[in-house]
């Protein structure tokens, strides 16, 4: 498969014949599963030739996934490693708290022999991953068409809750992380209220990712039940227990419409129709809004666009701004992966 951008990112390195037939492993890092692919550059693109993926959790260090990876397919003299990984990245290291390891890009560059390693937060992956997306791998909320000029908001539940966006300089989009979903979560009604009551004796400062993640909707979800007292029906209590828990809770909601299943998503869309709402006015993001991760694509068919839309452009003052700005679902899951391999590949400072 042949990947070239499809948006003018800021990518100085793609004018530069070094770059191309270059081979790169990239690296997607996830609490649960751990996606490795091998790259190789040309012609301002790249065509991946292997993907793996690798249980996190049974393995000691990153390095010992990428040793092998690199066994596994026989792989001799890769030039450079991209790496996506769930949290902050300081001075070329990173030490991502659901995965508990220690990276460190001096580390990789040593005992492996890359002549070049690149370390991204997986939300600035994740942008550089979806400017190499298909035109059918956007699901228009909002508007249809492709991506106005100005800046753009990311926003992206899943295991926790990525924020990004692309900084519109006039002729290039350049992706830029943030550590937006640590930001507080504020209530607006009475319910609300009571729900941030109920999460804060668990969390103490109660952010957005407390309530727009996996962990965040079963936080709703066990919120209706215990508190508000919702029944749950007993054969779900033990698909819950014993299953991907958003997964069910979708399942109830559009095969057997139980009600604290609908509820918990209404809610949970609500909310992300805020945050949504919340990014879009902090980044002026005029140029559109994404949105990605695993919870909207597993629930994708559940959302009413309408609905989320009318939610999404409330504001005291920037209704007629937010109402013109498109939106659009991500569809595809290996935009880390893709990101990480193009940034490495052609980013130069």
């Amino acid at each position: 498969m042949i990947l070239n951008p499809k948006f003018p990112l800021y990518l100085p390195g793609v004018k530069n014949g070094s770059n191309d037939n270059v081979s790169i492993i990239s690296a997607n890092l996830r609490e649960d599963i751990t996606t490795l692919g091998y790259f190789v550059s040309g012609n301002g693109g790249l065509e991946i030739k292997i993907q793996q993926n690798y249980p996190t959790k049974e393995y000691a260090s990153f390095s010992d996934i990428l040793k092998k990876f690199i066994e596994d397919n026989s792989l001799n003299n890769v030039k450079r490693l991209g790496m996506a990984v769930p949290g902050p990245v300081l001075n070329g290291k990173s030490r991502p708290e659901r995965l508990g390891w220690d990276l460190d890009m001096e580390e990789y560059s040593r005992d492996f022999g890359f002549e070049k390693v690149d370390m991204l937060n997986d939300q600035e992956a994740s942008a550089y991953g979806m400017a190499l997306l298909e035109d059918n791998d956007l699901d228009p909320i909002y508007t249809s068409g492709h991506l106005e000029k100005g800046n753009v908001a990311i926003l992206a539940p899943g295991n926790g809750l990525g924020e990004a966006g692309y900084f519109f300089d006039g002729k290039y989009l350049r992706p830029f992380a943030s550590e937006g979903g640590h930001s507080e979560f504020s209530p607006r009604t009475t319910v609300e209220v009571e729900f941030y009551q109920f999460l804060n004796n668990l969390y103490g400062i109660v952010s957005w990712e407390n309530v727009l993640s996996k962990s965040g909707l079963f936080n709703i979800y066990r919120f209706l039940r215990d508190v508000k007292r919702h029944p749950e029906p007993e054969w779900l209590a033990e698909k819950i227990n014993n299953g991907n828990f958003v997964q069910e809770i979708y399942k109830a909601a559009m095969e057997d419409d139980v009600l604290i299943c609908k509820i918990a998503l209404d809610t949970f869309l609500e909310f992300l129709a805020r945050e949504a709402n919340n990014l879009t006015l902090k980044l002026k993001a005029t140029g559109g809004l994404l949105i990605s991760g695993d919870i909207p694509q597993e629930i994708r068919t559940y959302i009413n666009k309408d609905k989320f839309y009318e939610k999404y452009k409330i504001s005291d003052k920037m209704e007629e701004m937010l109402k013109n700005i498109p939106i659009y679902l991500i569809r595809q899951d290996q935009t880390a992966l893709n990101g990480a391999a193009l940034y490495t590949a052609y980013y130069q400072d």
